[in-house]
């Protein structure tokens, strides 16, 4: 067992996907507690695939540098978040102003990675990811605006908890409620093209949602949520890449298979929520009734 353990970390690439992976797991973790409890979860998934387009042009313009990617994703991100608010202020429904940015923009950067002769490639890097292509600057990168989101979420803990779960109270304590709303769209942004080369595109909504419904299964206190949260998405990366070593699959559908897992083991065991507990009580309950 300890081998089994040991043997992945003699090799240089390992030690940094590992260490990519946990950094993006914790953040995701965290970060996803919001996500879901306010709902944003199709918003996760469009913000996700929309950074595609500035992935692409980023991409044709330096090649796989990871700063011009992470810039040209995070623009992306961040000029589609506005798109989505221009166009619901209009009067058109959010999701489906979602919708229509989420599915334009996804065509738009498969259409510019098509134009490079290698795009299938490429494209499956994008979509899949390539954690195990992680270098030391990636990881300096990755860390820094890791240490950024969470510095950014504890220094706002209060004002996000309270615009969350109390909009009135939000307007009584006259909060800037559009500008902490624009603010945790943009950390959603920032953590997106983090994870770009961890899960890639076409999984990361997972990483921000799964490890989150997991949490919200185990316990309803925030703080407590957002520990669990981040514990299970580290934690699902590193054993996800171990068992994408060992098993020869690609690492990103590994990581989200191991979220995916502990989602279901907290939906099916949870001592309060979970569908063996609530068949006990409802079994106690018809029980008491029929006696």
């Amino acid at each position: 067992m300890l081998d089994w353990l040991i043997e992945p970390l003699g090799y240089a690439f390992m030690i940094r996907g590992l260490m990519a992976v946990i950094v993006v797991g914790l953040v995701c973790g965290v970060l996803g507690t919001y996500v879901i409890l306010r709902g944003m979860a199709l918003f996760g998934n469009a913000l996700a695939h929309a950074i595609l387009p500035g992935v692409a042009v980023a991409y044709l313009l330096a090649g796989t540098n990871q700063t011009w990617l992470f810039a040209g994703g995070l623009a992306a991100g961040v000029l589609t978040a506005l798109g989505i608010g221009a166009i619901s202020k209009e009067g058109v429904k959010e999701d489906t102003a979602t919708g229509v940015m989420f599915v334009s923009m996804f065509a738009l950067g498969i259409g510019l990675i098509s134009t490079v002769r290698s795009y299938s490639t490429d494209l499956t890097h994008f979509l899949f990811g390539n954690v195990l292509g992680v270098a030391g600057s990636d990881l300096w990168l990755i860390g820094g605006f890791a240490v950024l989101v969470l510095v950014t979420i504890a220094a706002f803990y209060k004002e996000f908890l309270v615009i969350s779960f109390d909009p009135v109270l939000a307007k009584t304590l006259r909060l800037p409620a559009s500008f902490f709303n624009n603010l945790l769209l943009l950390l959603v942004a920032i953590t997106i093209v983090l994870s770009l080369q961890a899960v890639g595109i076409a999984l990361m909504t997972a990483m921000l949602v799964t490890p989150a419904a997991t949490a919200f299964m185990l316990t309803r206190r925030l703080p407590v949520m957002m520990a669990i949260s981040g514990t299970v998405g580290a934690l699902s990366g590193v054993i996800g890449l171990y068992l994408s070593f060992y098993i020869n699959i690609a690492s990103g559908p590994a990581i989200v298979l191991v979220c995916t897992t502990f989602f279901v083991a907290a939906f099916m065991f949870s001592p309060q929520q979970g569908v063996i507990q609530r068949w006990r009580a409802n079994n106690r309950h018809r029980i008491s009734s029929t006696a």
